[in-house]
């Protein structure tokens, strides 16, 4: 046993009561990010930058710090910038973008994008805000994106799709788009023929581009799906890679005309999960029974050819909608349509690494899991309000830990967020906030 002379214990002593530790490992350093400001984060990807978080739930569960009201129905998710975070919903005076103090769940402002909420299945707003400076883009649920001021919710300007571009969506449960920015552009998909997508000039609403499609297959239904549209720059040519209610399509960024279009893994009810561009692949996945595929890309001639590299059965891997991760050349998600088993697949090749059926990993919820990405680890968000901390790891499932959300007023479909130290949990008319820092 090691022993120290009096002078030696007299300084090991002060050092304890200053808080600075004995041990000569070094503390892990700690980045917090100050914004999330549109779905999935910076490049679509769902990746949180924050380091420095707890990664053993079952030890140290995450705190609730605040709870914010009156943010009505909806499943949206949310964006942030700086001390200020943005959601959707639909208030008793109609579909609304609400702006909230990420200090303390104050509600800055709300504003109304319609005066009456639109009827369609499962009622609520769906959109999750895109901020660029001091403007923000958001679609509502009957289909028509608005420009809106950071600062105080003022309207800029609206674009109905119906009205403008004879959009539809394949099925009856309301537009759930989260526009993209991209330069003097934002991008939607209203889903109509002669416009499946469109890019106006952010400033002033005004139409720069439209792309107009014919056949895409005999799969799935007209329209657009319920997903959000991504970048690639696959072969060399910068694109727009959207999952609409007919498959996936790729879009010439410079000009909208349609590139190519991959229809096998449309199905007729919904298409929802946001694809996932990985250099010259996009890899994609839909629920009801349909299963997953990887497309690679390569230009021809004046156009792209897409070329199927695999097809998963829906028994080896469907996503119904809680959404896709990339992390280390690995897809991360729930598996299963409404099951939200754990699962972890090789991009390349689609090996199932772990997470299969004989595996009979369940989860420690139920439903379909929306997943996010933080500091090496998964967060998985049960429909059933069940949260799980799992490392984000190939050698096997490995649960750090679980926990109940403190309110759970529905569905739990709300992707959830990690910004700042911070976990956000839209529920319905709440919105919950958790430290998550170690």
């Amino acid at each position: 046993m090691m022993s120290y002379s009096m002078p030696v214990r007299l300084l090991l002593g002060a050092l304890l009561v200053c808080g600075i530790p004995l041990s000569s490992k070094a503390a892990e350093p700690t980045q917090l990010s100050k914004s999330w400001e549109q779905w999935r984060g910076p490049n679509r990807e769902n990746h949180s930058s924050d380091t420095g978080l707890l990664k053993d739930w079952n030890a140290t569960p995450p705190k609730l710090v605040w709870t914010a009201t009156g943010l009505g129905k909806g499943y949206a998710s949310v964006s942030i910038k700086d001390n200020r975070l943005f959601t959707t919903g639909n208030l008793p005076e109609g579909q609304a973008v609400i702006a909230i103090n990420t200090d303390d769940g104050k509600i800055l402002w709300k504003t109304n994008l319609l005066d009456l909420n639109p009827k369609h299945g499962y009622p609520g707003a769906r959109c999750t805000p895109s901020i660029d400076g001091d403007r923000l883009y958001a679609i509502s649920s009957n289909g028509a994106i608005s420009c809106l001021s950071v600062e105080d919710g003022e309207i800029i300007w609206t674009k109905n799709f119906e009205e403008e571009w004879d959009g539809k969506m394949m099925s009856k449960w309301g537009f759930s788009e989260s526009p993209l920015v991209d330069g003097d552009l934002v991008i939607c998909t209203p889903g109509g023929k002669d416009a499946m997508m469109v890019a106006l000039d952010k400033t002033t609403g005004k139409e720069v581009w439209k792309t107009s499609v014919s056949d895409l297959g005999s799969k799935g239904k007209d329209g657009a799906g319920y997903s959000s549209i991504v970048i690639s720059n696959a072969g060399g040519v910068k694109q727009y890679v959207q999952l609409t209610g007919r498959g996936l399509i790729g879009v010439r960024a410079s000009d909208g005309k349609l590139l190519w279009n991959y229809n096998p893994v449309a199905n007729g009810v919904a298409n929802i999960p946001t694809p996932i561009v990985s250099g010259d692949y996009v890899f994609t996945s839909t629920g009801y029974g349909t299963g997953s595929a990887l497309v690679k890309l390569s230009k021809e001639g004046d156009g792209m050819k897409a070329e199927e590299v695999y097809f998963l059965d829906p028994k080896v891997l469907q996503n119904h909608h809680g959404g896709l991760i990339l992390y280390k050349d690995h897809i991360y998600c729930g598996h299963g349509h409404g099951k939200g088993f754990p699962i972890c697949v090789e991009l390349k090749t689609g090996k199932v690494v772990w997470g299969k059926r004989e595996d009979k990993i369940r989860g420690e919820g139920s439903g379909s899991a929306a997943t996010t990405l933080a500091d090496g680890h998964l967060i998985f968000r049960y429909e059933s309000g069940d949260l799980a901390l799992i490392e984000a790891t190939t050698e096997g499932y490995k649960l750090k830990g679980s926990f109940k959300a403190d309110q759970v007023l529905g569905k739990a479909w709300a992707h959830p967020v990690v910004c700042g130290g911070k976990l956000y949990l839209r529920e319905q008319d709440v919105l919950m906030c958790y430290d998550l820092k170690e």
